[in-house]
């Protein structure tokens, strides 16, 4: 199965979890999902009184260079860290 398969089964499987993850960890998610998908953050960031937004563009901010196919493994391997 190639990455982009994985990658999608991972963002599949996510959501079929018996339990949510706590908040640090679907930070990482987001973060590695929008940086697999979109690559580097854009835009700027959200106001003060935005604090899920901001919490989520700074969690995507951190992985500024990080490559796509990079973002995804990382992805796909805490999907199936969860899952276990």
């Amino acid at each position: 199965m190639d990455l982009k398969t994985q990658f999608n089964q991972a963002a599949e499987d996510v959501k079929k979890l018996s339990s949510r993850p706590d908040n640090q960890t679907l930070l990482e998610l987001y973060a590695l999902f929008k940086q697999a998908t979109d690559g580097d953050v854009s835009g700027s960031r959200p106001g003060m009184l935005d604090v899920k937004g901001r919490a989520k563009f700074d969690a995507w901010a951190k992985k500024k260079g990080l490559s796509c196919e990079a973002a995804m493994k990382d992805y796909i391997a805490l999907v199936t860290k969860l899952i276990k």
